[in-house]
């Protein structure tokens, strides 16, 4: 285990409701009518994703896509540096990572200017020698290529890599990209069938250990 890529939103941090609260807030202020199940179709994607979806199904006047998705990633990030927290285990993993001298990246659906808040709110910014976004690449997960940049800027071999992540889209884009993805599913989603796609599952990052790392990594 050379190297090991953390995603971000709701693995590293509990900022999954702060989208949804500036999903709603941004969006009803030029008269989107916001619904609880459109919101569930909208969390995998990427901010400019939602913005096009939200505008597709209720274009509004007098405001730019530009404009209203700036404005929803503003508001998550005064939200994350106001009330962000780290999930479970995050600073023990993290810690351990390093002093086994793991290098440490992390791959997001996320805008950039997202996470450097996040990193520092977190007190956790030392700890990646990479960072990566959708924002950079032509397509964001569940494609592999933000997975495939951070590698690059690792200067790691996916087979030497694995890959946090609490979300189906994550996973798929972290094994398409020649990863081996460990599932961290949130508590209410645990026993769902669809993280069967990855190797490994577990409760929280506490759970995790050099034994799991390296006989995943061992794995045909």
């Amino acid at each position: 285990m050379q190297a090991v890529i953390f995603d971000m939103d709701g693995l590293l941090i509990d900022s999954e409701p702060f989208w949804k609260q500036a999903e709603y807030d941004v969006f009803s202020s030029v008269g989107v009518e916001v619904t609880t199940d459109l919101t569930e179709v909208t969390a995998a994607m990427t901010t400019r994703e939602v913005t096009e979806f939200w505008y597709a199904k209720q274009p509004w006047l007098g405001a730019s896509l530009e404009d209203v998705e700036n404005r929803v990633v503003e508001r998550v990030k005064y939200l994350i540096e106001t009330q962000g927290k780290a999930m479970q285990g995050v600073h023990d993993v993290l810690n351990s990572l390093q002093q086994a001298k793991v290098k440490i990246g992390l791959a997001t659906n996320s805008p950039k200017d997202i996470i450097p808040s996040v990193l520092h709110r977190l007190n956790i910014a030392d700890y990646f020698m990479a960072y990566s976004s959708a924002d950079e690449v032509s397509r964001g997960k569940p494609a592999p290529d933000v997975y495939q940049l951070t590698l690059k800027k690792l200067g790691t071999e996916a087979h030497q890599c694995i890959a946090f992540e609490d979300s189906l889209g994550g996973i798929k884009a972290a094994l398409a990209a020649g990863i081996r993805a460990i599932a961290v599913p949130h508590a209410n989603e645990f026993d769902h069938d669809k993280f069967d796609l990855a190797p490994h599952k577990l409760r929280s990052l506490s759970e995790f250990n050099h034994h799991i790392g390296n006989a995943l990594l061992s794995q045909p």
